[in-house]
């Protein structure tokens, strides 16, 4: 006889089984599904209107004996990216279960899953008479997948500076060994294009100072500092990949046919800044290799998206070492790094929870 599905389980993958996928999620199928969770475990539910059409946040609160104390927040987005269906084992949004209990869709790491930890801890708390002297709130985030614009707008109102907080937790990474990846800043995401212009001309001949010619000369640049940083990451791969900064150019334009030289080119570049670097002078040395390529090369920011805010993990910060004491005190080891990638966490740390 099969043995039944723990109702955990059950919940979790109805929630997988919600269609939250760019580039249209619908986001109110996942907050009927949190509202009807909070009224189960008799927590408050609202909707938060963003003033971006179909971007609301969800707000869960489970209310503390002393509404003085400053309180918890334990922050998840909704979102999850696209599919290709075809790449796929088994229907991604089916949530579907194989007999070793492994379960296939899209967002059961990435990361509903965090959310379903939050509440069926909470569950099992209050199943318990457990109770807490601060108040407890839970954000489910919109758009974390494409820039968090919906986040970025609520953190500056008076809702978000009403829920009084002093501490919060927010995604992180699956770590494969016996260790947990804490993350107390994360790394600037920017997108930057660099264009050249050059004489144009019949492809029959030699021109002198193409357009081709100086993009070529400051990818090189670009391409040279990404292998001195490859060369870092690689002696200290410990550190992790949020310790350096990454550079990729991802999108090349430019031409018009085959026999006729272009009289611009342009590159787009993605690049992951550490919080320890300056913006301003990551710029500077942009311009450079923009200036050593030659005449009429320059660059423009297309994203910018800077994080040099990080939260302090030695004894000065008593919530660190609370949550590091009772990790060690369960045998759980820590790893303390800067987040590689772009997460809500960055929006919460710009704003003062004092």
């Amino acid at each position: 006889m099969a043995q039944a599905e723990h109702p955990s389980v059950t919940r979790f993958r109805e929630y997988l089984r919600i269609n939250t996928m760019h580039p249209n999620p619908n986001y109110y199928p996942a907050l009927e599904f949190l509202r009807r969770q909070a009224s189960e475990m008799g927590l408050e539910f609202k909707i938060l209107e963003t003033g971006i059409e179909g971007k609301p946040l969800g707000l869960m609160t489970w209310k503390g004996r002393n509404s003085d104390l400053k309180a918890i927040m334990l922050s998840s987005h909704m979102d999850v990216v696209p599919v290709f269906p075809d790449e796929w084992k088994y229907e991604p949004f089916s949530a579907h279960k194989d007999e070793k209990g492994d379960i296939y869709a899209r967002g059961s790491q990435d990361m509903k899953c965090v959310a379903s930890w939050y509440l069926e801890a909470i569950r099992r708390l209050k199943s318990e008479g457990q109770t807490f002297a601060r108040t407890i709130h839970l954000l489910f985030t919109p758009d974390e997948e494409i820039g968090s614009k919906p986040l970025e707008k609520f953190v500056q109102t008076q809702d978000f500076k009403d829920l009084n907080l002093c501490f919060g937790l927010d995604e992180g990474i699956a770590s494969p060994e016996n260790k947990m990846r804490v993350f107390y800043g994360e790394r600037s995401v920017w997108w930057f294009k660099i264009t050249s212009r050059g004489p144009p001309g019949h492809a029959s001949a030699f021109i002198e100072n193409t357009a081709v010619k100086k993009l070529h000369n400051v990818i090189g640049y670009c391409l040279a500092f990404r292998d001195e940083q490859e060369k870092l990451y690689k002696a200290n791969p410990a550190a992790g990949l949020g310790a350096v900064t990454t550079l990729n150019v991802s999108v090349l334009e430019g031409g018009v046919q085959p026999n006729v030289v272009p009289a611009s080119m342009s590159a787009i570049v993605d690049m992951r800044l550490p919080p320890t670097i300056t913006p301003s002078e990551m710029k500077a040395q942009i311009r450079k290799w923009c200036d050593d390529a030659g005449p009429d090369v320059d660059y423009e920011m297309m994203i910018e998206k800077n994080s040099v805010e990080m939260v302090s993990v030695t004894e000065d910060n008593p919530w660190w070492v609370t949550f590091r004491d009772i990790c060690k005190s369960v045998g759980l080891e820590i790893q303390t790094e800067i987040f590689p990638a772009a997460t809500d966490s960055g929006f919460y740390r710009k704003v003062s929870w004092s």
